[in-house]
């Protein structure tokens, strides 16, 4: 079992002072620049590698307490398997606490990116996708509608967790090549 797990920190529940205006016919999307700030969130998530299903949780703060609270609730459905949880090496990772736990549970493993490459974390990839499709051009009226709004994209995502954000490749025909072609 490999669970990708990080933090997006800091989303904040931006609202425009003025209504986004749609794209018409030779217009792009318009949008104020001004906007008022309701607060801001902290994304916990797990990203299972196997089945692309993600595990969410917005809380607000983010410290080496929230992150074992959140990490005890990521392996805690694979309970009796080897698990091996791909992380960036952020200070909350690897607090006394963390590491007690760590030490107590042998059937999690931690596996550490490279200083200065935790874009190799695959949920690194998701929070890009939800950032994307989901938050970047939303407005939040207080910080419990964008809570909202993420937990409502982790639910629609993990419908299909396997399904892959760009375009579907025609399926192959499983017909040879040499075969005489249907008339």
């Amino acid at each position: 079992m490999v669970l990708s797990i990080d933090e997006k920190t800091q989303i904040q529940a931006l609202d425009r002072t003025q209504p986004v205006l749609p794209v018409a016919f030779a217009a792009s999307e318009k949008r104020t620049a001004d906007y008022v700030r309701h607060g801001t969130t902290n994304l916990f998530a797990a990203l299972n590698v196997t089945t692309g299903e993600v595990l969410g949780e917005c809380k607000p703060t983010r410290n080496g307490k929230d992150f074992l609270a959140f990490l005890k609730k990521a392996v805690k459905p694979h309970a009796g398997r080897d698990i091996h949880v791909v992380l960036d090496n952020l200070s909350t990772h690897t607090t006394p606490e963390v590491m007690q736990w760590l030490a107590k549970n042998p059937h999690v493993h931690f596996h550490f990116t490279p200083i200065g490459s935790s874009w190799l974390n695959q949920i690194e990839i998701w929070f890009g996708i939800l950032t994307r499709q989901s938050i970047r051009r939303g407005t939040f009226s207080s910080v419990n509608v964008l809570i909202k709004q993420i937990r409502d994209y982790i639910n629609s995502w993990n419908e299909e967790p396997n399904r892959s954000p760009g375009p579907q490749l025609p399926a192959r025909s499983s017909r040879r090549s040499d075969s005489p072609r249907p008339t």
